[in-house]
């Protein structure tokens, strides 16, 4: 039996199919505004969304109106004058006959209601409960980005789920002026959660571009003020991982500038109790700050916040509780000074600076301390949000806001989260991560690990925004998410839905190789089924499937004629010290998941498997 094939197409071509044959299914019919088109999901990524399509006599404008449960819950956008109508319908129920009205611009007595029956999604009943009003979340969605099994999900005013993506699109959404969301893709090149680049999208699931980023993007990307992208990816070079970012064009997707953190901060110089050789910076998001042009990186296991001149790449300062630093580094760092409730952080997320400088972050408090002996457990532990007023001329810093500290562990997080700001005293505070254990403890496990031991575990996500002392919002969630971002259902400025074929850019960068051969016996045999493998061929990478023991010598190997391409399968079990996005994790423990990009290869290669000492092929041949 010959391992499995499978031909995964991308999603921008799924899309841009499944378009024309939309476009070409009006063009055939009489489609009017009283009797459209109507297509559920046709972008297959938002299962809570539509495309209505229509023809007018005269160039007109449109007006939707998608029903909530409740008047509050209304969503509404007008579409400007046009002959042909695509309408993205976003902000469906699920498990619903969703009522649609449509009018022309100014013309409410012509109004025509048409509806759209869901099905059930997956995750309609993650959400627990939702404090807050109508007057003050209006039209807006708070959409909760994945770090599990669940997938991305917006939660409106009443607490209902009306955005659902259908596949594991990761990391942080940033909303872009365009009116479109800049969000991690789908696509794993590397375990646990290293995937090819970013989409830009609209929230009708509409992908327009896919920025590949070499060797992986991960966390988080910053948007520059002519359009460039900061994105996180990793020194694979050095065999470390998270401690890199590359400044990205908005066009074409080309690699302008690399920044490596080992430039600034010697690996090693810290470490948090979740430290590790290979994961010894974890960069877990990025901010530019214009008034000083800089970038802020945040360094989880290094237990801080740290500051680089935009150009140079010079160190400017690190916010860190200076215990346990090399003395080289001391006068990077702040002397905390004031009358308030001074404290560091550690573990952090979500690092960001504010119109007036303060420097905000979601302080996880995961382990409490730089030194090991005073580490505390998770029921003695608490997460909150943080704002810090630093003078980089006094080398001073004060504590000036927080919230989370007085919940104790029921706001917890030792892991993901974030924070945001809108505007002075009004704040967000994500604390996305928290993890009990099925008897009801705080657990001591990261949510993915948690779920993956315990199916009983309890993952829960607290989503808090307040204005001053009062508090204006709180979601709870049945799962853990990994950041909350508010914004609204439909875009009133910017692009809801652009028809035609959206483009790949940029460089996915070249897989490491082995520089070594493993001597082995040449079998002539396929690989046993007992592995169970299967190959995923994309248009630039492939993934390798397959199941092995824990500890067996496993090497894939690309056989051309000209060249042998090879590439470590890793069996080694264990889990990581930090785990922001267990979406990719399975439950079998002899699963491994090996991502090949195709760049640099040439031909055709015969696809073969060393298993310990010996050599097996699969019956598959790759095309470069």
């Amino acid at each position: 039996m010959t391992v499995k094939y499978e031909y995964k197409e991308h999603l921008i071509e799924t899309q841009y199919k499944n378009e024309t044959a939309m476009l070409k299914e009006l063009g055939r019919g009489n489609y009017t505004m009283e009797n459209p088109l109507i297509k559920y999901n046709p972008y297959v990524v938002n299962a809570l969304s539509a495309v209505i399509l229509f023809e007018t006599e005269e160039e007109i404008g449109m007006v939707v109106r998608v029903k909530g449960k409740t008047p509050e819950a209304d969503f509404y956008q007008a579409f400007p004058k046009a002959k042909r109508h695509v309408l993205p319908i976003v902000g469906l129920y699920s498990d619903f006959e969703n009522k649609i009205e449509i009018h022309p611009w100014q013309k409410p007595d012509q109004v025509v209601t048409h509806t759209i029956k869901t099905p059930k999604t997956p995750n309609a009943d993650l959400v627990h409960s939702m404090e807050t009003t109508a007057e003050y979340m209006q039209d807006n969605l708070m959409i909760l980005s994945c770090a599990t099994s669940d997938y991305v999900i917006g939660v409106d005013n009443q607490g209902d789920i009306r955005l659902e993506f259908t596949v594991p699109i990761l990391w942080d959404i940033k909303h872009l002026d365009n009116g479109n969301i800049l969000v991690g893709s789908d696509r794993l090149i590397k375990m646990p959660y290293f995937v090819s680049g970013m989409y830009e999208m609209s929230l009708v699931g509409k992908i327009y571009k896919e920025y590949r980023v070499p060797r992986g993007y991960h966390h988080d990307q910053c948007v520059l003020p002519n359009g460039d992208i900061v994105a996180l990816n990793c020194d694979w070079d050095n065999a470390t991982v998270e401690d890199q970012a590359v400044l990205i064009d908005k066009d074409t997707g080309a690699v302008k500038k690399v920044w490596n953190f080992r430039d600034f901060i010697k690996p090693g110089s810290q470490k948090s109790g979740s430290w590790s050789d290979e994961d010894w910076f974890h960069c877990n998001a990025v901010w530019y700050d214009e008034q000083t042009n800089s970038l802020t990186f945040s360094g989880r296991h290094i237990n801080s916040m740290v500051n680089i001149d935009f150009d140079s790449g010079e160190l400017n300062w690190i916010i860190s509780d200076p215990e346990m630093w090399a003395e080289e580094y001391q006068k990077y760092m702040f002397t905390p000074v004031g009358d308030g409730d001074f404290g560091w952080q550690y573990e952090q997320h979500s690092n960001l600076i504010t119109p007036l400088g303060d420097v905000m972050c979601f302080d996880n408090h995961h382990w409490g301390s730089q030194n090991p002996d005073k580490y505390l457990a998770a029921k003695d532990n608490y997460s909150r949000g943080v704002k810090y007023r630093i003078d980089t001329d006094k080398m001073e810093i004060e504590q000036v806001w927080q919230y989370g500290k007085e919940r104790g562990h029921e706001f917890f997080s030792p892991y993901i989260c974030n924070v945001k700001y809108y505007n002075e005293g009004h704040y967000l505070t994500h604390s996305g991560g928290i993890t009990y254990t099925a008897e009801g403890e705080p657990s001591e496990e990261l949510g993915p690990f948690a779920q993956l031991d315990d199916p009983n575990a309890d993952l829960r996500s607290i989503t808090v925004e307040t204005i001053g002392e009062d508090k204006m919002l709180e979601l709870k969630v049945k799962s853990n998410y990994y950041r909350a971002n508010k914004y609204p259902a439909y875009n009133t400025y910017g692009n809801n839905l652009t028809l035609g074929r959206g483009k790949l850019v940029g460089d996915i960068g070249e897989t490491l190789q082995m520089d070594y051969d493993i001597p082995a016996e040449d079998t002539g045999e396929l690989l046993p089924d007992i592995h169970e493998a299967r190959l995923v061929d994309e248009t630039d990478m492939f993934t390798f499937h397959a199941k092995f023991a824990k500890g067996q010598l496993v090497m894939l190997l690309l056989e051309g004629e000209e060249e042998t391409r090879r590439y470590f399968i890793s069996t080694a079990k264990g889990k990581r010290g930090a785990m922001c996005a267990g979406t990719f994790l399975s439950a079998d423990d002899r699963d491994t998941r090996t991502g090949v990009t195709k760049e640099g290869m040439s031909g055709e290669y015969k696809v073969k498997v060393i298993v310990d000492d010996k050599k097996y092929d699969t019956g598959l041949t790759i095309k470069g």
